[in-house]
């Protein structure tokens, strides 16, 4: 009987707690649906059953694999807009790190959405255009470490209304995006839903 209790208890907390009130799925969708091209996920292997409150974000980079960790993550200040956006659509994210010259210190970050608004809507050009007249100074940047909770850094992103978050350990580990971050929700979600009803119907030992 505890165990259901628990088990109840946590399923709403996952529905109150763990989608932020002022969240929105739809708005999520319709960006997918536009930058999918730039989105830092499209498939990957399931996320480990740890439960929403033990789940980090290191867990959500294990399952974007190794490969999702390098030197592509980043651009420097003085490169172009262009490259920039090339290196996006080439490795299928949707920002990056921006990097002083010559340095590892952060500058700030670049996303397409700098890229449509300061870029496309100003009729400026790509080509001529330095990623560091246009980025997000490092002073309004905002990044998550590998160990913060999965549920802190949705909260983060949704009341700063951001979609790509920076992980710093020291030094850049990996991006993680509001896609990531829902898919890591829903999946525990589903998981818990699922041990629940396995625990009623008597299949839960």
């Amino acid at each position: 009987m505890q165990g259901l209790i628990r088990g109840v208890r946590s399923c709403q907390e996952i529905l109150t707690v763990g989608i932020p009130k002022h969240f929105h799925w739809k708005d999520i969708v319709e960006r997918q649906n536009i930058f999918s091209r730039f989105e830092c996920v499209i498939s990957s292997p399931p996320m480990p059953e740890k439960g929403l409150e033990n789940l980090t974000v290191a867990d959500v980079l294990m399952t974007k694999g190794e490969e999702k960790t390098g030197s592509w993550l980043w651009c420097r200040t003085n490169d172009t807009v262009y490259d920039a956006v090339n290196n996006m659509a080439k490795n299928n994210i949707g920002s990056l790190v921006v990097l002083k010259p010559e340095e590892q210190h952060i500058a700030g970050i670049i996303t397409e959405r700098d890229y449509l608004r300061k870029i496309i809507a100003q009729g400026r050009s790509s080509k001529y255009t330095r990623v560091g007249e246009i980025m997000t100074d490092e002073k309004k940047l905002i990044t998550v470490t590998s160990d913060t909770n999965i549920l802190q850094a949705m909260q983060l992103m949704t009341d700063n209304h951001i979609r790509h978050v920076p992980v710093i350990d020291g030094k850049i580990v990996g991006m993680v995006s509001i896609v990531d971050v829902v898919r890591a929700v829903v999946e525990q979600q589903d998981k818990e839903l699922k041990r629940l009803n396995e625990f009623i119907r008597g299949e839960y030992y």
